[in-house]
């Protein structure tokens, strides 16, 4: 009996020295920032792009690569993935920028050898000076699409519901940190335990501009279950489309011509949402 009860102590005590470590650590499992920052010609980025120099409020200095928009009324404003980069997607402006769109790819605190930690607060001030920034550039915020990729689309819905702006595209979003965590890991207590929580589930009804969201029927990260919910909670209008075979990480090409074509109807005037989602 003593036995029994001496492993069950050892067992207790390794939990909660696994829950204690996990605590600790929880932000360097969340963010996998990159620590080197590449040129747009070291990328072979599109020509039409250039840095986009900006200085949070709390005084962190970044730059997203930027190209104006050429013959189209929109701008978007893309938050990549806890492991992408600048460099990683250097190439997802492209088909927005033949088509005429602006473009801005945002780069967060942390990552891509940019000064500071990424937390859920400080991703959330980066955003807020990236569409600052913009609009010191001469963009209407009215005329600013908010696009974000997994992780990147906690920032895009939390800046949704604080600028008004011409519309959201969600790729491959999720309910909140902990929901997808629970996933992964069964064992924890991660709904008490994390610090940055993105809870889109929570955000998403307060946005009021339209909202299309884009899940891939293979993501392996994600359960598409998730946007499916997020779409059910936006406010109309809204669109949602499913992507055969895509997975988590290969969904944002494929997703790109989805994407411009649900730009392309939206209207120049906020507001006025008579053909969006048709």
């Amino acid at each position: 009996m003593k036995i029994v009860r001496w492993m069950l102590g050892v067992a207790v005590a390794i939990y909660v020295l696994l829950v204690v470590g996990m605590f600790a650590f929880q932000r360097s499992l969340l963010y996998f920032p990159s620590h080197e920052y590449v040129t747009l010609v070291e990328a072979h980025a599109n020509k039409a792009l250039r840095e986009l120099p900006v200085r949070t409020a709390d005084g962190i200095d970044l730059k997203g690569w930027y190209a104006p928009a050429t013959s189209k009324l929109f701008t978007l404003v893309f938050f990549h993935g806890n492991g992408d980069s600048l460099y990683g997607d250097a190439e997802v402006p492209d088909p927005y920028i033949a088509a005429g769109y602006g473009f801005l790819i945002a780069e967060y605190r942390g990552y891509s050898g940019l000064p500071g930690k990424p937390t859920e607060a400080g991703l959330y001030a980066d955003g807020r000076a990236y569409l600052y920034g913009l609009m010191a550039q001469g963009v209407k915020s009215e005329d600013i699409i908010l696009m974000g990729h997994s992780l990147g689309t906690g920032v895009a819905v939390q800046l949704a519901g604080e600028f008004k702006v011409g519309g959201l595209i969600l790729v491959a979003p999720f309910l909140s940190i902990p929901k997808v965590a629970q996933i992964h890991y069964p064992f924890l207590p991660v709904k008490l335990i994390a610090l940055d929580r993105f809870d889109n589930e929570k955000k998403i009804g307060y946005v009021h501009v339209p909202v299309l969201i884009v899940n891939g029927t293979a993501d392996e990260i994600i359960p598409p279950s998730q946007g499916k919910r997020l779409y059910e909670l936006a406010q109309e209008p809204s669109a949602f489309d499913s992507m055969p075979d895509r997975g988590h990480n290969d969904i944002l090409e494929s997703a790109a011509p989805l994407c411009l074509d649900w730009v392309s109807k939206l209207p120049a005037v906020p507001g006025k949402f008579d053909n969006v989602g048709e």
